[in-house]
């Protein structure tokens, strides 16, 4: 695209819930614009957005994507995001550095959950907004209902701007409520129209909706609103000029319609998106700390000290790294170094791309309010800053979502861990959202994430791009074992077979602690009656026999241990003696102090529409659930919860069931809690263990 002024640039973001269009409108700005020669479609496989082999046999968008194009001598950087719940992380990393957003709402389904939590992003990072009413033309789309569902369930003051003429198959065109002319579509995919004026039987209407956007309007700048006041007519540009001004300040978003599919409005969203989201200088300066860990900011100046941020890695197995940077200040070129405040490392630029899908185009320079992408780098990763060395600077990096839910990974095939770690690494270095562990209780290999389609999808490219084959378990939950009683036991083993003996001798009191307290050793050993150089043995005898407790083999915890007596021979006593004597001791106290099984109980925040909650608190109560709270959202109730983590291993895809895909839920550790008697036999029944 070469380089140009800032002024001119608009980089956004296009989002909403699945399946509301978002690849499709991507696909009809690309094609508008010039940028690829025929219309590109989801459904059969011949989308330059959704390129990915998991995208294409679901049909869905799992990462997010990016284009450019230009536009009324504007240049526009495009992100196409993912709306499925389960990959939304990569949604936020995105707006975390993007200017503006198109929101598209559906004329059938209205807004999401989904929308709602993209929305809140959009405030968190504050990004100006306009919304597109899509599928214009599919049965039982209702414009003024998905404007209405919108007001409501995300809050916003909409401002219609264009507004359908006719709906489902009578659905023709668009009037556009600034110019008060209308648009009647040829329907033949190339976006092509007669401007004709408005149809006698929607003129009423259509100036009444005038009258309703033009106070909204006046209402965003004084000046307006005084002429308004006055009775004096606004004028085209004063009406585009406020249009704008009530975007930028978030005090209202415009609502516009069509179909991206059919290509009907797309070229008039086109013109306001120029006219109403901001340039990168509108947006101002990004404020991050300098390597005094003191406040400091950026212009959005080509003369300013180079500053980006990192919000997205690809892994390609044979390309190697690509790293996806906004550049918030300075100019880029080849060859540069940068620096990484957040490694300590200097990076070297090679070439500069531009991605146009999967496509990548080499380009001179990069400017402030540019999203671009540099190959190779060897220590930067996604959320990093990347800045001039001389004059550091380091912005505040991405939060990342916590995981919902773990399963456990087994190799196909022997002998491949490590191909599968390796892979792993690279996925999480594209994906930050996966996460893998070895659980030390239970032995496994876990792989964490937002949802149970995004580890089938990170199984899939495990196998796809590195040659890793997995199979995704349900974890096993790790209990531990703890004791209500007390006891005092001896420990004694001796061993003689000629020559020198194995002799340790111990006594030890075994006690429960409080829940959450370890374990604990204490020594009153008085006399030397256990040498001291013994006593450390002792203690180490009988943590290891803790890591096998004699229920479920699970780790014993909260209880304490006293070691108060014993005796030693001086010929025959050692170290290993005394650390089975500690062994034999615990182990024996065990069967005497009423063994019980602790279970892992996860806090849960859970948000529900308001129609699903009675259903949602039910459930959590059959899972053995406590809810601990119930606070109101728009629309919505976020429900408190503690719930044991085994009745909740599952619990994503059985909400999306329960709420037809419109609740979310985080969960985390909380503490473990004695499992009740009769669920204690059936955990050792389905173990083997009664």
């Amino acid at each position: 695209m070469g380089k140009y002024d800032t002024t001119m640039l608009r980089n956004l973001g296009i989002v909403a819930h699945n399946s509301a269009g978002k690849t499709s409108l991507v696909e009809a700005i690309l094609f508008n614009t010039g940028m690829t020669s025929s219309l590109g479609k989801v459904d059969n496989g011949t989308s330059s957005m959704d390129f990915e082999e998991e995208e294409i046999k679901r049909g869905i968008t799992l990462s997010a994507s990016l284009n450019h194009c230009t536009w009324q001598k504007h240049s526009l950087h495009i992100v196409d995001t993912p709306g499925v719940s389960n990959f939304l992380h990569d949604t936020r990393r995105c707006l975390r550095v993007l200017g503006g957003a198109v929101v598209i709402v559906s004329a059938i389904s209205g807004t999401k959950s989904q929308t709602k939590q993209i929305w809140d992003w959009c405030d968190e990072f504050e990004i100006p907004r306009i919304a597109f009413v899509n599928k214009m033309d599919k049965e039982r789309a209702d414009f003024l209902k998905a404007v209405d569902d919108m007001e409501k369930s995300l809050g916003a003051r909409a401002v219609i701007v264009t507004f359908p003429i006719g709906a489902e198959e009578n659905f023709k065109g668009t009037i556009d409520l600034l110019t008060m002319k209308a648009r009647i579509y040829k329907f033949d995919e190339k976006g092509t129209y007669d401007e004709v004026d408005i149809p006698a039987e929607l003129l009423d209407e259509a100036q009444q909706l005038r009258e309703q956007m033009v106070e909204a309007i006046a209402e965003s700048d004084d000046e307006l609103m005084e002429k308004y006041l006055e009775g004096e007519e606004l004028t085209q540009e004063e009406l585009l000029k406020g249009l704008r001004e009530g975007t930028l300040t978030k005090v209202f978003t415009p609502v516009f319609c069509g179909s991206a599919l059919a290509n009907i409005g797309v070229r008039q969203l086109l013109d306001y998106i120029v006219a109403c989201l901001p340039s990168p200088v509108d947006k101002g300066a990004q404020t991050g700390v300098n390597d005094k860990d003191e406040p400091e900011e950026r212009q959005p100046k080509e003369d300013e000290p180079f500053s980006a941020m990192v919000f997205k890695t690809i892994n390609d197995p044979y390309a190697g790294k690509l790293s996806l940077f906004r550049v918030y200040s300075g100019t880029l070129t080849p060859d540069m170094t940068v620096y990484n405040p957040n490694k300590r490392e200097k990076e070297r630029i090679g070439s500069i791309l531009e991605l146009e899908g999967k496509k990548q185009v080499s380009i001179d320079s990069a400017v402030a309010g540019d999203i671009v992408a540099v190959p190779k780098f060897k220590y930067t990763a996604t959320g990093d800053t990347l800045c001039d060395l001389k004059k550091q600077i380091m912005y505040e990096p991405i939060t990342p979502l916590k995981p919902v839910i773990s399963f456990a990974l087994e190799a196909k095939k022997k002998g491949e861990e490590d191909k599968i770690y390796t892979g792993l690494q690279r996925l999480m270095e594209e994906d930050p959202a996966l996460s893998i562990s070895r659980d030390d209780d239970t032995h496994e290999m876990v792989l964490s994430g937002m949802g149970q389609v995004h580890l089938e999808v990170a199984v899939e490219r495990l196998s796809r791009k590195y040659g890793a084959e997995v199979v995704l378990k349900e974890p096993k939950v790790p209990y531990r074992e703890a004791i209500r009683g007390s006891t005092k036991v001896q420990g004694k083993y001796k061993k003689q077979s000629g020559g020198r003996g194995q002799f340790g001798d111990v006594w030890v009191e075994v006690k429960p602690l409080p829940r959450g307290s370890g374990y604990e050793f204490v020594d009153n050993i008085v006399g030397g009656v256990v040498p001291r150089n013994y006593i450390p043995a002792v203690d180490k005898g009988i943590q290891e026999a803790m890591k096998n407790g004699p229920l479920t083999k699970s780790q014993v915890v909260d209880v304490q241990i006293t070691l108060y007596d014993g005796s030693y021979h001086s010929v025959d006593s050692s170290e290993m003696a005394f650390k089975v004597a500690g062994s034999m001791a615990f182990k024996k106290a065990m069967e005497a102090c009423q063994p019980i099984l602790l279970e892992p109980v996860m806090a849960m925040e859970i948000t529900v529409p308001d129609d699903c909650m009675g259903d949602v608190i039910g459930d959590l109560n059959s899972r053995r659930g406590k809810v601990v709270g119930v606070e109101p959202q728009a629309n919505s109730q976020v429900i408190s919860a503690e719930v044991p983590m085994a009745e909740v291993l599952r619990y994503a895809p059985e909400l999306r069931s329960m709420t037809s895909d419109r609740g979310m839920f985080s969960m985390e550790f909380s503490k473990y809690e004695e499992v009740p008697s009769h669920q204690t036999a059936k955990i050792l029944a389905d173990l083997g263990r009664e």
